[in-house]
């Protein structure tokens, strides 16, 4: 008769199953480590026995220590388990997300085909730049092409294009400029928010200035120099502002808004030469000094570069008949696209002449402004006395400036030196039939345009500097202004002598004796 397991334990002496269930506990193993505590203290025991240290008792912990140790494996070369990314590594994943679906594009990618995106159809732009040598390499196309569509899926934007590459000495941007759909637009809100800060800084620096003037005395010198007045930046959607502007250093990197642009920073972009580092934060240290940072610095560059550089053919934008002509300055802002278009022959688009191709970006004036702004005149307030207004003559006003129309063909462009504004070219010569016009900017290098059939596009390149015959040379400081006019008033003389003196009472004295005798005659015949 044969017995079975469960007959045998149940046959089995109690302390044989106190010693299985004792040994399966001691070879349950770690959920963290993956040892058994019988096989580690099996080796501790081995390693007793081989070596038969003396107190055995005392260094048992360190035993213990040491054989866990020796069977330890970390997954990388060092001891710690935090692993230094490398740049490509980090870089790599950036791309990868680029690459990544989010939840739920694949069920509404039958939708999305159906629905109009402003996103640009960059690969088929570029296929002509590359024609003639110009644009980037395809990698990093279609991970600006990714980038942009991210952006397109982030902000409710209505027209997307991608404005360019500009190299910075540590970083490069990649710049989009976007238009937002109307009523989305997000600068309202933060141009209300600077307004309102604006305000609340200027009424402390008021009650601060009150406070002050009542505690300084009368006697106290006060400077007559005043800063001229500020001249105000334009609205957005209008002049240098029409556009928005966002940036990023590398495709799958967080796009960052740029803030409008100011009329004083186009002044100041226009007297200095920088290179961009890469980093929106870093100071701009120039002179004259500029009002902002690298962010406010590649804002005034863009808007200069686009408004020099952004060319069409002519005739495919066309200026609405129903829109009146402003009232400021004369000028249009806005136009459309001429659904009569009809594209113009090559010949025609590479002739030296440049008749066919307008500017479609409004020209920004020497003020930093595209419309003209009058300056505030000086308060009447500060002239109190009447000789003194009389005495003053009014300066005149000043002109309004002027300068070109918006879709002004590049024939009226001033000349780069001894060389023309723009350079046209077809993109080859050996199978002309299917080649299109190429436009290289000689004023700014780096910017290009081309035009085949009804398609153009602009594109920028470089590092953001003007062309320049010579060499840059920073404008002189201004000279040193004085506290105060010198005259006779505030002159200080020399102390006269004695003799001196003394000439000086005899000649007052002599001077009026002969008064006097005058008018004690007077006094006589008035008593008679």
């Amino acid at each position: 008769m044969t017995t079975t397991p469960a007959n045998t334990e149940l046959n089995m002496n109690p302390k044989d199953q106190q010693f299985i269930s004792a040994k399966s506990y001691l070879l349950t193993s770690s959920t963290d480590t993956g040892t058994n505590l019988y096989d580690h203290l099996s080796c501790v025991l081995a390693k007793v026995l081989d070596e038969r240290p003396e107190n055995a008792s005392d260094i048992i912990e360190d035993i213990s220590r040491d054989v866990k140790r020796s069977k330890f494996n970390s997954k990388v070369d060092t001891v710690q388990d935090k692993v230094d990314k490398s740049t490509e590594v980090a870089l790599a994943e950036i791309h990868h997300k680029l690459f990544s679906k989010g939840e739920g594009e694949d069920a509404d990618q039958d939708q999305d085909e159906e629905v109009e995106t402003p996103l640009p159809n960059l690969m088929d732009h570029f296929f002509y730049f590359e024609q003639a040598g110009i644009g980037l390499g395809r990698e990093e196309l279609v991970r600006i092409w990714l980038a942009l569509k991210d952006l397109v899926d982030r902000y409710p934007l209505q027209h997307v294009h991608f404005w360019g590459k500009i190299f910075g000495t540590e970083q490069n941007y990649y710049v989009a400029e976007v238009e937002y759909r109307e009523g989305n637009d997000e600068g309202d809100e933060e141009e209300e928010e600077e307004e309102a800060h604006a305000e609340e800084e200027t009424e402390k620096e008021g009650d601060e200035d009150g406070e002050e003037e009542e505690q300084q005395e009368d006697d106290t010198p006060k400077p007559d120099w005043k800063p001229p007045p500020e001249v105000p930046k334009e609205e957005n959607r209008s002049g240098a502002n029409k556009k928005t502007y966002f940036v990023c250093n590398d495709p799958g990197k967080p796009w960052i808004k740029l803030p409008p642009v100011t009329p004083a920073q186009i002044h100041i972009a226009r007297n200095i030469k920088k290179y961009f580092t890469g980093r929106l934060d870093a100071p701009i240290v120039s002179y004259p000094p500029f009002p902002g940072n690298e962010c406010n610095y590649l804002r005034a560059m863009i808007a200069r570069i686009s408004a020099g550089t952004h060319i069409s053919p002519l005739s495919f934008y066309i200026f609405d008949e129903e829109e009146e002509e402003e009232e400021e300055g004369g000028s249009r802002e806005n136009f459309i696209i001429n659904p009569e278009y009809e594209a113009h022959p090559m010949r025609d688009l590479v002739d030296q002449s440049l008749s066919h191709w307008v500017h479609h970006v409004q020209h920004i004036l020497p003020q930093g402004r595209c419309v003209w702004f009058p300056p505030a005149k000086p308060d009447q307030d500060e002239f109190e006395d009447e000789e003194e207004e009389e005495e003053r003559e009014e300066p005149d006003e000043p002109e309004p400036e002027r300068g070109p129309e918006l879709l002004t063909p590049l024939s009226e462009d001033a000349e780069v030196g001894d060389m023309p504004p723009w350079t046209p070219k077809l993109s080859y010569n050996l199978i002309p039939q299917y080649a299109c016009a190429v436009m290289r900017s000689n004023l700014w290098p780096g910017a290009y345009a081309f035009a085949a059939d009804k398609k153009f596009e602009n594109v920028y390149i470089g590092t953001g500097h003007k062309y320049s015959r010579d060499n840059y040379s920073p404008p002189e400081t201004t000279p040193i202004r004085e506290e105060f006019p010198s005259g006779a008033e505030i002159t200080e003389i020399e102390d006269p002598s004695v003799e001196e003196e003394r000439q000086i009472r005899k000649a007052q004295q002599e001077a009026v004796e002969p008064e006097e005798m005058e008018e004690a005659e007077e006094e006589e015949e008035e008593d008679d």
